[in-house]
């Protein structure tokens, strides 16, 4: 396998499984429940990380495998400027607010719809430098998965 190709897999593994760690990590330490945009956000970086790990144990298929995880990643990153802008302002969501229930210890599904917090898609519950989560998983995940794709042409010269 070419340094670059090498480089490709480690970054497909890690771009996914960091922004996956950050995000739950805000949620629970940081107490930050996810909306649906976040889930949807989620999803991409949980297929590109099952993508990556795929690629490991594939060889003939790696670069295409790979090329997918980078495709997932930078969709990631365009629901997340797409969630941003719904937070600020700058488009209506096309979806509704969502309400994460767990059935705790009690088991009560009722009770825990009932006391599941409202999780609203158009409202930054977070921001640093005047940018949100999702405008910040929009930008790692784009400048990642554009990153992936570069390696991914690069040929290794004689």
């Amino acid at each position: 396998m070419t340094s670059n190709m090498r480089l490709a897999q480690y970054l497909a593994l890690a771009a996914p499984a960091l922004a996956l760690a950050g995000a739950y990590l805000s949620q629970y330490a940081g107490g930050l429940p996810p909306c649906e945009m976040c889930w949807w956000q989620r999803y991409a970086h949980l297929a590109a990380l099952a993508l990556a790990l795929v690629a490991l144990l594939v060889g003939r298929l790696r670069a295409g495998l790979l090329a997918l995880a980078a495709l997932a990643i930078c969709v990631s990153g365009v629901i997340g400027a797409f969630h941003a802008g719904v937070e600020y302002g700058w488009w209506q969501g096309i979806t509704t607010c969502a309400q994460p229930a767990g059935f705790g210890a009690g088991g009560d599904p009722l009770a825990a719809i009932m006391n599941a917090p409202l999780v609203r898609c158009d409202v930054a519950p977070w921001s640093l430098a005047g940018i949100s989560l999702a405008g910040w998983n929009a930008l790692y995940s784009m400048l990642a998965g554009l990153a992936l794709f570069r390696l991914l042409g690069l040929r290794e010269r004689p």
